[in-house]
C-alpha cells in the first residue's frame, strides 16, 4: 500500500493557508521546521488555550488530493497548502488508515498517523460552505471527517513533491482514526 507526495507546504506565521515549498524538513519529535505547529507541546491556539503541555499529536497534518477534485466537482477550487496541510498526497486512503500507522515517505522520513485533523470554521472562512463539504455524514448517518489526517514525526528527513510514500500497518487489530 502506497502513494505519493504531490506538493509540500509550511509557514512559520499563524495563517490559514501554507505556501508550497521545494521541499520541507521533518524533525523527529518536532514536525515541520520552520512551522508554526511544529513542537513537542499543542501549538494549534485552540488547543493551546485549553490545556498548552498537552502533546503534540498534529505535528504534520497531510491531505490527500482527491479531495480537491472531489469540492471541486462541487464548485469549491482548493490548491495544495490551502487547507493548511504539510504534506499533500496521491494514491493513497489517508482516511481509511489506522490509528498508529507508519508512514515512509521519501528516503528517509517517518510519520506515524496519530488520527483525523479536526476541521473548524476557518475552513467556511476560507471557503464559504467548504467545511459542509469536509464534514458530512455516511450512509449510516455517522460523521465523516475528510480534511485529512495528523501524525507526530518519528524519524526526521527532507519530503519533496514526487516522494513516495510506503505504509506500514501497526501490529493488532485495526484502530479506526478519531479526531486529534
Amino acid at each position: 500500500m502506497g502513494g505519493a507526495v504531490t506538493a509540500v507546504s509550511s509557514n512559520g506565521e499563524y495563517s490559514f493557508t501554507k505556501p508550497n515549498r521545494e521541499s520541507i524538513t521533518l524533525l523527529a519529535g518536532l514536525g515541520v521546521e520552520g512551522d508554526v505547529h511544529a513542537g513537542v507541546t499543542v501549538k494549534h491556539r485552540f488547543r493551546v488555550a485549553q490545556d498548552p503541555t498537552q502533546p503534540n499529536l498534529r505535528q504534520v497534518h497531510l491531505i490527500h488530493e482527491e479531495l480537491f477534485e472531489e469540492v471541486g466537482e462541487r464548485g469549491f477550487q482548493v490548491a495544495a497548502g490551502q487547507l493548511g496541510e504539510n504534506i499533500t498526497t496521491r494514491g493513497l486512503d489517508l482516511l481509511g488508515l489506522p490509528t498508529g500507522a507508519l508512514l515512509r515517505i521519501g528516503e528517509q522520513a517517518v510519520v506515524e498517523v496519530t488520527g483525523l485533523r479536526n476541521p473548524c470554521l476557518q475552513i467556511d472562512n476560507f471557503r464559504t460552505g467548504l467545511l459542509k463539504e469536509v464534514v458530512g455524514r455516511d450512509e449510516d448517518g455517522r460523521v465523516v471527517h475528510k480534511a485529512g489526517i495528523m501524525g507526530v514525526v518519528k524519524v526526521g528527513g527532507v519530503v519533496r513533491p514526487g516522494d513516495g510514500i510506503v505504509v506500514e500497518l501497526p501490529d493488532g487489530p485495526h484502530r479506526a482514526l478519531e479526531r486529534v
